[in-house]
């Protein structure tokens, strides 16, 4: 596996259906497409070429071979290269020589299932050069890889040229790049916490008007506010990382700030992430205790009318035994008083079972 994506490696296979990745050089603060058939190689070569130089790789649907190439280009360690082929792993930031690799997942709500939707990208980061690899095959709108690609090349839509849109923080290289898709990421958590506080509202008072269904969508949501309290936590340990190397890589000021500005936000994030998870879980111990109610209300109901039913039953009972001799048995009122006692008595339970309200 690790000789197939070093250097000497035969041309990678592309996979059928494969989306290309889409390249953008920065000169001077000036963005410009890069030139049919520029490869990771060839945009690496360019952003070496100057001082004042980035290149972008944007890949939206990376597969075996886009990582094969990027690999060679790169020249990446056998490690971060299994890295980036096994998606699914938990945000982190790791150095590989002058090669950083962070791993962060973006949000997204989809209002109509109640669902958080996570998307994981692989950031490669070096100096002048920077390649983002969208491991779920779709951007941080949720705008698949295929589409989205299209609209990059065509300038549709403003998605990756956001990164490159501001020429005085792209003065500082591709760590400018980086803390501009981060805060991308984190903004994007904004709707996502506004969604999912709708539905938490949606479900107070679902919870105190009785309805008898709430309690799944109680479970359904916190599953996905734990979802997203699990993508703050761990992005908050990626820029804490990050941080932690501002004095030791002279990292300027001005981005300095910029991801301070970042972490504010994403700090917040996650201080109502655990507010809502909280609240969550006071409405299910509410829920609990007024379903707990509502069956002791329904055992006192059930126990009222047993006792009703009972004493007419204990009655007929017991002159429906054939003995021949029984008090009564051949009065001629015996059977009028039998009904009579039965109404009664089933009548003055009620009224006390009406009086302490257990009906």
């Amino acid at each position: 596996m690790v000789r197939d994506v070093r250097r000497g490696a035969r041309a990678p296979q592309r996979s059928k259906g494969h989306v290309d990745p889409v390249f953008r050089f920065v000169e001077d603060g000036v963005v410009r497409p890069a030139p049919d058939g520029t490869t990771a190689a060839s945009a690496l070569e360019f952003s070496h070429a100057s001082q004042d130089r980035i290149s972008l790789g944007l890949f939206p649907a990376p597969d075996f071979s886009d990582i094969q190439e990027l690999a060679e280009a790169w020249d990446l360690h056998p490690v971060l290269v299994e890295d980036l082929l096994h998606a699914g792993q938990r945000p982190k930031f790791e150095r590989y020589g002058d090669v950083k690799l962070l791993v962060i997942r973006s949000a997204l709500y989809i209002d109509d299932l109640e669902e958080v939707q996570l998307s994981e990208f692989h950031i490669l980061f070096r100096h002048g050069a920077i390649a983002i690899l969208c491991q779920d095959n779709r951007w941080i709108d949720g705008t698949p890889g295929d589409e989205w690609a299209r609209a990059i090349l065509t300038d549709e839509v403003a998605s990756g040229q956001q990164l490159l849109s501001d020429p005085k923080l792209l003065r500082f290289g591709s760590e400018a790049v980086l803390y501009r898709l981060l805060d991308e990421i984190v903004d994007g958590y904004v709707p996502v916490l506004q969604g999912l506080g709708i539905d938490k509202e949606q479900i107070e008072r679902q919870v105190f008007s009785g309805d008898t269904s709430v309690t799944e969508r109680i479970y359904r949501l916190s599953q996905e506010v734990i979802d997203m309290q699990q993508t703050t936590v761990s992005l908050t340990e990626v820029v804490q990382a990050l941080t932690a190397g501002f004095s030791k890589y002279n990292v300027p000021e001005e981005l300095q700030a910029y991801l301070q500005d970042v972490n504010d936000h994403l700090t917040r994030a996650h201080t109502q992430t655990m507010e809502y998870r909280e609240a969550l879980s006071q409405i299910l111990n509410v829920n609990a205790t007024l379903v707990a109610q509502r069956q002791n209300e329904d055992m006192k109901k059930i126990s009222g009318w047993a006792a009703i039913l009972f004493a007419p039953t204990l009655i007929a009972a017991v002159y429906g035994m054939n003995f021949d001799d029984m008090p009564e048995l051949h009065w001629a009122y015996g059977y009028p008083l039998a009904l009579f006692v039965m109404v009664a008595f089933a009548t003055a339970l009620y009224g006390i079972f009406k009086w302490r309200k257990w009906f």
